[in-house]
């Protein structure tokens, strides 16, 4: 027995688990998590349904979005759709000052995340006028948002998938790099950018198990609420999983990889 126990603590001591849980305390990664569900529903969602309104592909809007995101089908689909449709006149009812409105809210939206990045890398938070880096990231998510709704209805089975994996890798490796200004190397973020979409995978199962049923029950006990308290408990699953995955990787890179995660090549950083 005892000697289980040191073999045990011996593993535990190599893999270093522990400094990854007190990284995420640190970190206050639940804290963190509700703060990106509560900003993504606030201030990404009402920008997100005006740009799947503007689909000239009409592709049932931003509730198809959500629904396909959270891997949703049937009955719980339908709710969903019910609640989160907007107007067909979104478009014509929103002015030139609303939309700047709104795309200067998930612009706060793309610092939030970029804040939380450069606490999970240690780094010192970047200067004002990087908010065009926000900003773009922003608009990469978009189209990355649009593309897995695309991909609905002209891909199917492993297709679908693999797209999927390489495009959310691909997303979240850029992401991480291009809103932390370079200073962190390619290869360092590589780790994180696959916990991540491993993560979402593993959430979208969890979705399907969970919530499926879970909507259409608080549908008949708490209405148009208890619909919308689902989809902010998934959108905090979301948040975790993003700046969890982001945390291991650099607990996997640090500890597992390599020794140092800071660019040291002159010129390696980037210029703004």
């Amino acid at each position: 027995m005892n000697r289980w126990r040191r073999g045990l603590h011996r593993a535990w001591e190599w893999l270093r688990v522990g400094t990854l849980f007190d990284h995420g305390r640190e970190l206050e990664l639940m804290h963190r998590a509700m703060g990106f569900a509560t900003l993504a529903l606030v201030t990404l969602a009402p920008l997100l349904i005006v740009v799947a309104a503007a689909d000239p592909l009409g592709r049932g809007g931003f509730a198809s979005w959500l629904t396909d995101g959270m891997g949703l089908s049937g009955r719980s689909a339908h709710v969903i759709t019910d609640v989160i449709s907007p107007p067909r006149n979104v478009i014509g009812a929103t002015s030139v000052l609303s939309g700047v409105l709104l795309a200067v809210f998930g612009v706060a939206f793309g610092g939030s995340v970029q804040n939380a990045y450069e606490r999970i890398w240690g780094l010192a938070a970047g200067p004002w006028h990087r908010v065009w880096r926000q900003a773009t990231w922003l608009v990469v998510l978009t189209v990355y948002l649009y593309q897995e709704v695309a991909t609905k209805t002209t891909l199917h089975g492993g297709q679908r998938i693999a797209l999927s994996a390489v495009s959310g890798v691909l997303f979240f490796w850029w992401g991480q790099r291009f809103l932390l200004g370079g200073q962190v190397r390619w290869r360092a973020l590589l780790p994180g950018a696959f916990a991540t979409v491993i993560g979402l995978a593993g959430l979208r199962a969890f979705s399907y198990l969970v919530f499926t049923p879970l909507i259409v029950t608080n549908a008949l006990s708490y209405g148009a609420v208890g619909t919308v308290l689902v989809v902010e408990s998934w959108l905090i699953g979301v948040g975790f999983v993003i700046y969890g995955g982001a945390l291991f990787g650099r607990w996997f890179t640090e500890h597992h990889w390599m020794p140092s995660h800071h660019e040291d090549e002159p010129g390696a950083r980037d210029q703004d």
